[in-house]
């Protein structure tokens, strides 16, 4: 069984430029995810999709594969993950390569454990198509997210047959961190959402997405506090 990571890095972002190779610690963003990967015993090669020279270069500095740089039209601001993510699949598939689980990592997630992705890799059976990460949510439709109404003022977002009057009685919900997605190849190209969709919980200080200046920042202050960097 052949299993790959993918890490899609594009050169442009709006909210943090440069962010996928901004020092942390002295080490570029985008290393800790392939690091990551490359320490899972489970993960047989790594390959980053991206549009930049500069990126591919510190990406094959850490020893992933960089087999193109990515095409205009799937390097905009719009283009979404999962075209970019069966663009880089199809690629490896003709080269020749036997893929038969995929493991995307953003590399805008350094703070995940490699015992997230072994974890995911474990959920992911015959009975299960995808499995993602999440954690549980502060913030909850039930209770104090709220929505504008058609005919003016606003609504709690989603309502139950009783009134909840306390966020520890509103239906658990979560929150996806987009830090790691796991499929069967032959899944790929299906919903994500299904009963054989499975999630992995994380907890809040492994689920910081960096976008933008905060982020970052918060993120160093937690692998400061944790020694992550060492």
């Amino acid at each position: 069984m052949i299993t790959i990571a993918t890490i899609c890095a594009r050169g442009g972002s709006q909210g943090l430029p440069g962010k996928n190779i901004r020092p942390l610690f002295g080490k570029p963003l985008i290393g800790y995810s392939i690091e990551q990967a490359q320490k899972c015993k489970g993960i047989d090669k790594v390959f980053v999709s991206t549009d930049s020279t500069e990126i591919a270069d510190v990406a094959k500095t850490f020893g992933a594969e960089v087999p193109f740089l990515r095409p205009p039209d799937l390097s905009t601001p719009r283009a979404s993950k999962l075209p970019v993510i069966r663009h880089l699949v199809d690629h490896v598939i003709e080269s020749g390569v036997s893929v038969n689980r995929i493991v995307d990592l953003d590399p805008t997630s350094p703070l995940r454990n490699v015992s997230d992705i072994d974890a995911c890799l474990r959920l992911l059976t015959d009975d299960v198509s995808v499995v993602l990460t999440a954690y549980e949510s502060e913030k909850n439709p039930y209770f104090n997210m709220i929505e504008p109404k058609r005919q003016g003022g606003f609504k709690l977002s989603k309502v139950t047959s009783l009134p909840v009057v306390r966020r520890q009685d509103a239906p658990t919900v979560y929150a996806m961190n987009a830090s790691i997605y796991t499929w069967w190849t032959e899944q790929l190209d299906k919903t994500l959402f299904s009963e054989g969709t499975r999630l992995h919980v994380m907890p809040r200080e492994r689920s910081i997405d960096i976008d933008s200046p905060l982020d970052f920042e918060i993120v160093e202050m937690l692998m400061k506090k944790h020694n992550q960097h060492d």
